[in-house]
């Protein structure tokens, strides 16, 4: 199978998590993958994701602690962390302004859609705004990993991990919420086939006796 072969069913059924990976990749690739975990979508397509790129060996080796040394942190060429941004009406004005500009929408649209997001933001407790980022960034991550195993990488998703003790490391501002680090990179081992429960245990169809 090549990459240029592989359908989006096949990438679901074929993504596991890998924990050893070759030492390097193209910045090209890694590009790639972000771009197209950049198209997740969004409520309001207020795009609630940042990518932390860590590449930096001696960075990486910073962030073992804060891991709790897991090991793939380490050895993968890269970890990316997903921040889930808590303002993200903050970024609306120049998502719209764009997608007007574009020809995506009308002003008019824009603006409703504008007298929307400002007030929800504004009028909700911020637990609206982690809430929102942590959901929506959801999607960008498993995107992410989706789009890597397309191209050929593995990931390993990890929510193990000191979030306070990563903030202070790199300095993260509190607009941003770590929900998970990622490490990416070509396996050097398969990941380990797991067991799925069946429909008939995940599916309730159309209300709970």
């Amino acid at each position: 199978m090549t990459q240029q072969q592989m359908t989006a069913q096949e990438a679901m059924r074929t993504r596991h998590s890998v924990r050893k990976y070759e030492p390097t990749m193209p910045q090209e690739d890694l590009n790639q993958i972000l771009e197209l975990a950049a198209t997740a979508p969004s409520a309001w397509n207020l795009q609630h994701w940042r990518f932390l790129v860590v590449t930096n060996q001696d960075n990486k080796q910073k962030l073992l602690p804060t891991a709790y040394n897991q090991q793939q942190v380490v050895d993968a060429p890269a970890v990316i962390i997903i921040l889930a941004d808590q303002e993200a009406d903050k970024a609306a004005d120049m998502i719209y302004n764009q997608a007007v500009e574009a020809g995506n929408m009308t002003r008019e649209i824009a603006d409703m859609l504008l007298g929307q997001i400002k007030p929800t933001y504004a009028n909700n407790p911020p637990q609206f705004g982690h809430d929102a980022a942590l959901i929506n960034s959801s999607f960008a991550a498993m995107q992410l990993m989706l789009a890597a195993t397309a191209l050929g990488y593995d990931t390993c998703p990890m929510a193990g991990f000191n979030r306070d003790q990563l903030v202070a490391e790199l300095n993260i501002p509190s607009r941003f919420f770590p929900t998970m680090m990622i490490t990416l990179g070509k396996g050097t081992e398969k990941g380990h086939d797991s067991v799925r429960l069946p429909l008939s245990e995940l599916v309730i169809s159309e209300r709970f006796e």
